[in-house]
């Protein structure tokens, strides 16, 4: 009997020690936030309903600062039954890749132990943001507010506050208004049913009011900021591509455009809609939404433009209008908070373009002209040792297939120069880091050497003396015309000769001298060859032309 006592007493003390272990070994915290590992991630699901939960990325000045937020939000939170946690990506990879964690949303809520269907979280600006989002999570997101005194306060607090006007307050419309306020923490929403507030604002049917206080350096607005708010405000926060409204997308002061590719009869394509409609709101002004149908025969030239496949939509771009470079949502995931976030990163100047080209032809170097993609279009044109003359087109562009046959007359006539390469790229498949403002066929001249001033060079030797010898010769052809038909060979001989000769001049003074004599004399033969034989060509076609329409 006391043998068995004994054995009792010791498996309860041994118990005992076991229960004191499990609790001694608690989760490690900093600043009240989980520290989250592969080894310890179950547990905290386990022990904590609701886990929010900060995907740390060290080098990303986003993460950083959004840590920051996620500290300050973890002490409010102290006694809540949300709890916080980071888990550094740079050191868990293998829990990152089993959580699905590698692309954004950064942060994701974690219900009821459930791994494997976060909830996921908009972009926030602040520590209150995450706290605010949270509260209106578990209800309600939206304060009713119940007479004209309480609405004036409301209107009055913030900069800028959202105020759903509904006839019902409970159900309905008003359920999309409570679950937009959710996914929008940073602004203050309230509703109400009040008709003193609705007869106020001068509105019968259910409404949504966006508020915003004016301030006094307002009242110095100028004609190009209203213009522009006008124009930003005049198309809708979504705005379908079409032959109206194409005029007004491309006219409007907001360069940065997001594109929303899908298909209208899509059965998800109310849901993604939605989503890309709720993005915008938080970017008005700064990115311009659109959407196009894929399935509108009309927008081909759209999906041309973009490379985008009609089997690929829904999908989501950026682009800025100055540049030819653009951006992919790098997610399958199309809701709000993923959209929010790929904007801000694109804004922040933290996207990674993607750069798209077409198939290297097997005979891409075979013919005079060479045909190059976007893989191989730097590593010729930055060629140290080549002189590449390079035109830029648009198949589709009358102007740039008139081009087509004075440039392989052109690299006929460089054939046997190997340090000269006459090349030819299609705009319109291939993506380039190059700022191409000017209209295709855009002619580029890369030099051999200090290939980066080539911007200079170009702008110097072929708008200075391509446009203007050409435009000269061709209006004073115009204007002489009987002239030069009767006197064609000494014209020819006395003009071109002189011209020729005062232009080859002001090039040997002004680049020669200080540029390119010091740097390479045999590059000068070589870029004053091909500066004479352009010319000619570009002249003899054009006097040829001009000769032939007027006999």
């Amino acid at each position: 009997m006391m043998r068995t006592l004994l054995l009792l007493c010791v498996t309860l003390c041994c118990l005992s020690v076991t229960v004191a272990g499990d609790s001694s070994t608690s989760l490690p915290e900093e600043n009240g936030v989980l520290l989250l590992k592969k080894d310890n991630f179950n547990r905290a699901l386990k022990q904590n309903k609701q886990l929010l939960v900060h995907f740390f990325a060290p080098l990303s000045g986003d993460s950083q600062r959004l840590a920051l937020a996620f500290r300050g939000a973890a002490e409010q939170l102290i006694g809540s039954e949300v709890k916080l946690g980071v888990v550094d990506i740079s050191k868990e990879t293998n829990l990152t890749k089993e959580l699905n964690a590698t692309t954004p949303p950064p942060l994701r809520l974690y219900l009821s132990g459930d791994r494997h269907n976060p909830v996921p979280c908009p972009v926030f600006q602040s520590s209150a943001s995450i706290v605010t989002w949270l509260k209106r999570r578990a209800g309600p997101s939206a304060d009713i507010i119940t007479d004209l005194n309480q609405s004036d306060r409301f209107v009055a607090s913030e900069e800028l506050v959202v105020l759903g006007l509904f006839k019902d307050v409970e159900r309905g419309r008003v359920e999309v208004f409570y679950a937009a306020a959710v996914d929008l923490p940073d602004l203050p929403f309230s509703v109400t049913r009040n008709q003193d507030i609705f007869r106020k604002y001068d509105i019968t049917q259910d409404s949504v009011l966006l508020v915003r206080q004016v301030s006094q350096r307002q009242s110095q607005m100028t004609k190009e900021d209203l213009i522009s708010f006008i124009t930003v405000h005049q198309l809708e926060l979504v705005t379908e591509y079409n032959g109206q409204t194409a005029s007004r997308i491309l006219s409007s002061p907001v360069l940065n455009h997001a594109i929303l590719f899908v298909n209208k009869t899509d059965e998800r394509f109310q849901t993604v809609y939605s989503d890309f409609q709720a993005a915008a709101a938080s970017y008005r002004g700064k990115v311009l939404f659109v959407m196009v149908d894929v399935d509108e025969p009309r927008n081909g030239r759209m999906l041309e433009y973009f490379r985008v496949r009609e089997s690929e939509a829904p999908m989501v771009r950026l682009v800025n209008l100055t540049s030819h470079v653009t951006y992919h949502l790098p997610s399958d995931t199309l809701d709000t908070p993923t959209i929010i976030a790929f904007c801000k990163t694109y804004l922040d100047g933290n996207a990674q373009p993607k750069m798209q080209s077409e198939a290297l032809p097997a005979d891409w170097d075979q013919k005079p002209v060479i045909q190059l993609v976007g893989e191989n279009l730097e590593r010729l044109a930055f060629n140290p040792d080549k002189t590449a003359f390079i035109m830029f087109y648009l198949p589709y562009s009358e102007e740039s297939r008139s081009l087509f046959p004075l440039w392989e007359e052109l690299a006929l006539h460089f054939l046997d120069r190997e340090e000269v390469v006459i090349a030819r790229i299609d705009a319109s498949a291939n993506d380039f880091n190059l700022s191409m403002r000017e209209r295709y066929p855009a002619l580029r001249l890369f030099p051999a050497l200090h290939a980066e001033r080539v911007h200079t060079f170009y702008t110097l030797y072929i708008h200075t003396f391509y446009t203007l010898y050409i435009h000269t010769i061709y209006t004073l052809y115009i204007h002489t015309i009987h002239t030069i038909y009767t006197h064609y060979t000494h014209y020819i001989y006395t003009h071109y000769t002189h011209y020729l000769y005062t232009l080859y001049t002001l090039y040997i003074h002004t680049i020669y001298t200080h540029y390119i004599y010091t740097i390479y004399t045999h590059y000068i033969y070589t870029l004053y060859t091909l500066y004479i034989h352009t010319i000619h060509i570009i002249y003899t076609h054009y006097i040829y032309t001009l000769y032939i329409h007027n006999i």
